[in-house]
């Protein structure tokens, strides 16, 4: 189950990663096109005013708007992949929450919310995340006695 948890986490620090990377580009096009927009005036037509210069503010607010929206999406589940990866208690509750919320991501965020409440209501999570430290590995067949103190 350790393991189910840490993939849980480096998925939902590599999914969110990708959200911002995401969010990112669409700022830069925003940004590019608010430059090529105000640079040029486009829009101006024959009347001689410069359309290009009222446009421009919107698609620079437009960009950082849809930034905006991606981050507080993202930047919770990356919290989240963070505090699974280190077996933080805390990460439980933030972790169904946002597995819940993957859910709406269709095809890849819904497979990764199905799996993250999988994992994280099985009794064996709970009890690793509630100690907040890692269990130790149990030994596999017949091993020597272990010393009593």
């Amino acid at each position: 189950m350790r393991d189910h948890l840490r993939l849980l986490g480096i998925l939902n620090i590599v999914w969110s990663s990708i959200s911002i990377a995401i969010g990112l580009v669409v700022l830069l096009v925003f940004g590019g096109m608010a430059g090529f927009f105000a640079a040029t005036g486009f829009g101006a037509g024959d009347t001689g005013n410069s359309g290009g210069l009222v446009v421009a503010p919107f698609m620079a607010v437009i960009g950082v708007v849809i930034v905006l929206m991606i981050c507080v999406v993202s930047l919770p589940a990356l919290i989240a992949g963070v505090g699974l990866v280190k077996f933080k208690p805390w990460s439980r509750v933030l972790g169904i929450v946002i597995s819940v919320l993957h859910l709406f991501s269709v095809p890849i965020g819904t497979a990764l919310g199905v799996y993250g409440l999988w994992v994280l209501f099985q009794p064996e999570a709970r009890q690793i995340l509630e100690s907040g430290t890692v269990l130790p590995v149990p030994m596999e067949g017949p091993g020597p006695p272990l010393a009593s103190a």
